[in-house]
């Protein structure tokens, strides 16, 4: 069964071996192939996968890469796919955590700017330019 964050931190505090910690908590460590976890959301969704695309500002056939589990994106480009399909922030860090990739962390200016565009449903053209506004790179 899969620990919390705070569990598996207090086995690690106690674990006199990092050797067979990573190997007992093996499981903790997984993450899901993004182009599964994709898989989930559009099961779930009333999104498409071409609506998507289009929201996400991203070039189309390296989506389908992404979507085929060809080609593994950067964050940002992973970002640009929430924009594309509205998860809104909540959503948005489940998928980061589940990736693997960091969460957006609130202490980081650029970071917070896109915290603030989820909660509001920005698109990301409207992302794109409030992070262009104040002097910050561009998702997509």
């Amino acid at each position: 069964m899969k620990k919390t964050t705070e569990e598996l931190l207090k086995t690690l505090q106690k674990t006199a071996e990092i050797d067979s910690f990573l190997l007992e908590e093996d499981e903790n460590f997984k993450t899901l192939p993004l182009h599964l976890y994709l898989d989930k959301v559009f099961a779930k969704s009333e999104i498409t996968r071409s609506q998507c695309i289009r929201n996400s500002g991203l070039d189309r056939t390296y989506c389908y890469q992404i979507f085929s589990g060809q080609k593994l994106p950067s964050r940002d480009k992973v970002l640009a796919l929430c924009f594309g399909l509205t998860l809104g922030f909540e959503k948005t860090q489940l998928l980061l955590k589940s990736t693997g990739y960091p969460p957006l962390y609130p202490r980081n200016k650029r970071d917070s700017i896109l915290i603030f565009a989820l909660q509001r449903k920005h698109s990301i053209l409207e992302t794109n330019e409030l992070l262009q506004d104040l002097g910050y790179e561009l998702v997509c």
